[in-house]
């Protein structure tokens, strides 16, 4: 090995024990004392509160809580509790709660907040008022900086897990109620969404507080219990973990993360360990399924660092990585003395961009809004130092061009185009070595046929799905093709079995039958013109899970007269003596819009 390969391994080492020694879970409080005027940070970080007012321990989550008033209780720090505060890995912190009836009179009662009101909240926050959980940060003390989220109809007499996320890598904030982020909105005054535009300093010298916000005001009536604090961001996988009030043993905190564009063709990995691990088995390989399980050469030992090299002389794939190749990875966490052990971690991935072109815009299949004003751009390929564009309306004459525009940026303004038309694109990337041919992209222009459902790239459709679209502004009919092998509805006609038939203006649907399931489906549809002239259509993508959609409560409106209200379809028991039951709400709008699975309403 070259002295500088034995450098920059050091220095990866280096970086890597870095990085993951202060990652941690940086304060815990459970409550557990059952008596007296302290609790107790069982981490050992000397981050011991004071009991003020009122302030008792009750029966809680788990063991012992603490019981708020709502008539000035609290627990207090020190001002000087900094390490509570976002570092550049981010920040969570959650609890649970449990806040009686909700009838407290208080407009709003903080659950836990670091943060003073001398110059607007300064900090972080998590409250309640009205019926709602918020979840708030503000970085810089005025209202330019805040972000805020907002859960509805918080319901009563029951004991929640509330999570808090600050995402300093994406200046995002992230609320979580019993482990999920589904019905967090943007609320809670001024400026308020799930993002800060940018970041000031958070003041380290303001006080942490339970039950009450620093000024005295927002007094909580509630009981809460088992209080943590994490110094970087928690996945909803890791949140599900600490909602058991136990040590959490799995690997957590990949990087590259999970799903990552990685530009090299080496790769330190690295993670943070799980709570009870001693040393840790690590798999990687370029197969999903030989990682999860373990097959193949995937195993690379157990090791006691956490980190791991790979696409070096003496380390896994010792050629490097391979462009347009992901790789997976699993870490187990091991302890020999606890019969629980391995714990089999998640699989994770990471990708090494293609030497081709990839992420165009405007996306493959998709309509641009403005045909005058149309800018190609993409990702250019692994290395690419050169780039040539090929346009056009046909396919095959893009597709098999070999005479294109050069380009030394990864963009291309092809000049005014036809509405109602379907466009044709292509890059070809030059590395210096060679010449690497690109996928070949298309778009609409406004009035083409467009507006497919299931939608461009759907995955996860139910096997049941009826296929429908927008049609052309001078369509009179329409040919549909339907398949499995993309080349070949690009191809077909009317004689090939792809073709299911002709469609006439005004019914655009068609029921396929049962599709089969986790298969990915081709379609395009050809617009006729009232001359007979036929514009072929693009090609159209979805993938199918493996269920039938019964109903996605997306078609039912408030409209009762029309016969499309919810409850009309899902009969429910209102006014009905013995039967208490009831489907959606009694006004407008009756199908529930903010707590959803998926699309805008649910049942």
């Amino acid at each position: 090995m070259c002295r500088r390969l034995v450098y920059v391994v050091c220095f990866i080492v280096v970086l890597s024990m870095a990085r993951n020694a202060s990652a941690d879970l940086v304060a815990h409080w459970p409550f557990d004392e059952g008596s007296g005027t302290i609790v107790h940070d069982v981490i050992g970080n000397v981050n011991d509160g004071q009991l003020d007012g009122d302030t008792s321990f009750v029966a809680g989550y788990f063991s012992h809580a603490v019981s708020f008033d709502g008539d000035g209780d609290s627990i207090r720090w020190d001002d000087d509790i900094d390490l509570l505060d976002p570092g550049s890995a981010g920040f969570t912190a959650t609890a649970w709660l449990n806040q009686g009836d909700g009838t407290s009179s208080h407009d709003y009662e903080f659950v836990v907040s670091k943060g003073n009101r001398t110059s607007g909240m300064i900090g972080w926050s998590i409250w309640t008022e009205s019926g709602n959980l918020y979840v708030r940060c503000n970085a810089d003390g005025t209202s330019t900086q805040r972000a805020s989220q907002r859960f509805a109809n918080l319901p009563a007499n029951e004991w929640l897990h509330v999570a808090l996320v600050i995402d300093r890598e994406s200046a995002q904030i992230r609320g979580y109620l019993n482990g999920d982020n589904q019905g967090w909105t943007a609320g809670g005054g001024g400026p308020s969404s799930d993002s800060l535009s940018g970041w000031g300093d958070i003041d380290s010298n303001v006080s942490l507080v339970m039950g009450q916000r620093d000024d005295g005001n927002g007094t909580l009536l509630g009981i809460v219990d088992d209080v943590r604090m994490y110094d970087h961001t928690l996945s909803e996988t890791e949140i599900l973990g600490t909602m058991t009030g136990k040590l959490w043993p799995y690997a957590f905190g990949p990087d590259p993360k999970d799903g990552a564009m990685h530009h090299d063709t080496w790769v330190t990995l690295s993670w943070k360990p799980g709570q009870l691990a001693v040393s840790h088995d690590v798999y990687l390989g370029d197969n999903f399924d030989e990682v999860k399980e373990g097959a193949g050469d995937t195993f690379r030992g157990n090791q006691t660092t956490t980190f791991y090299v790979a696409g070096f002389p003496g380390f896994a794939y010792p050629e490097g990585l391979v462009p347009g190749t992901t790789y997976y990875w699993r870490i187990d966490e091991v302890n020999e003395a606890d019969p629980n052990s391995p714990w089999k971690g998640d699989i994770w991935s990471f990708s090494i961009p293609p030497k081709t072109a990839y992420n165009p815009n405007p996306a493959d299949g998709t309509e641009v809004p403005d045909p005058n004003t149309v800018k190609l751009s993409w990702t250019a390929g692994f290395g690419a130092i050169l780039h040539t564009v090929y346009f056009g309306a046909d396919f095959d004459e893009v597709d098999n061009a070999t005479v294109g525009v050069p380009s030394g940026t990864a963009s291309y303004s092809p000049g005014k185009l036809e509405k109602e038309n379907v466009y044709y694109w292509r890059v070809d990337e030059f590395d210096a070595l060679a010449t690497h041919k690109g996928d070949t992209w298309t778009f609409t222009t406004p009035g083409a046929v467009g507006n497919p459902q299931p939608a461009n790239n759907a995955a996860d459709v139910g096997m049941n799905a009826t296929l429908s679209w927008t049609p052309a502004d001078s369509a009179a009919s329409h040919q549909l093709y339907l398949g499995t092998d993309k080349a070949v509805v690009r191809n077909a006609d009317t004689a090939a079995p792809e073709y299911k038939g002709s469609i006439a203006l005004d019914a655009e649907s068609y029921d396929p039958g049962l599709l089969e399931a986790n298969t990915i489906y081709y379609w395009r549809v050809d617009e006729m013109d009232a001359q007979g002239n036929t514009v072929k259509g693009p090609i159209w993508i979805f993938t199918t899970g493996a269920f039938l959609l019964v109903d996605d409560f997306e078609a039912y409106t408030d409209d009762d007269a029309a016969g499309q209200a919810i409850w009309q379809t899902w009969i429910d028991g209102f006014g009905t003596a013995d039967n208490g039951a009831q489907v959606g709400y009694l006004l407008p709008p009756y199908a529930e819009q903010t707590i959803v699975h998926g699309g805008g309403q649910s049942m």
